[in-house]
């Protein structure tokens, strides 16, 4: 009868240790997943930061661009307008038109 116990002692001990060991490893790779999981979060919290900022510059240089460019065509715009409406006048008034080159409010783009 003691030489039943003493395999089953051995066995059960075996297993023991097993659980124990196997139980640290689990606790440690769980360890390491919170570990990587929070470096990947800083990481695309990082990466979403910078980008926000390089949209916000893009952005401003754009608008700043378009309201550049909005100006210099309303300017010319005008210009025509002005332009135009005196030679309509001139042709109601029976006057010659005036060469575009005296407009000084006209200016050509090209």
């Amino acid at each position: 009868m003691f030489q039943l116990k003493l395999p089953a002692l051995a066995l059960a001990t075996a297993f023991v240790v097993s659980a124990a060991s196997l139980h640290a490893q689990i606790g440690q790779d769980l360890k390491n997943a919170g570990h990587d999981t929070a470096d990947a979060t800083k990481t695309a919290a990082h990466k979403t930061a910078n980008g926000t900022k390089k949209v916000y510059h893009k952005t401003a240089h754009g608008t700043k661009t378009a309201a550049k460019d909005t100006g210099h065509a309303t300017k010319v715009t005008a210009g025509k307008t002005a332009y135009n409406t005196r030679k309509v006048g001139d042709k109601v008034a029976d006057k010659p038109t005036p060469p575009k080159s005296e407009d000084p409010h006209y200016s050509n783009p090209h």
